[in-house]
């Protein structure tokens, strides 16, 4: 996970928060509440992209941590 990857979500997140006030504030539910959904996956794809570096980090530490004994 680098910093490129987290400015990537920040920035994503700014513009889907905007745009759902944006929506909210001029009466069009149907489309904030779409672009919720959309924001909720997105994340949650990202999410388990991290998830799955993380646990090959874990996992390549426990090889390396068994090779040292």
């Amino acid at each position: 996970m680098e910093l490129n990857d987290l400015l990537r979500i920040a920035g994503i997140g700014l513009v889907i928060g905007i745009l759902h006030v944006f929506f909210e504030q001029t009466g069009k539910k149907d489309f904030s509440f779409f672009l919720f959904i959309f924001a909720y996956i997105y994340i949650t794809a990202e999410l388990l992209r991290f998830l799955r570096v993380f646990f090959i980090e874990i996992s390549e530490f426990f090889q390396w941590l068994a090779m040292s004994f």
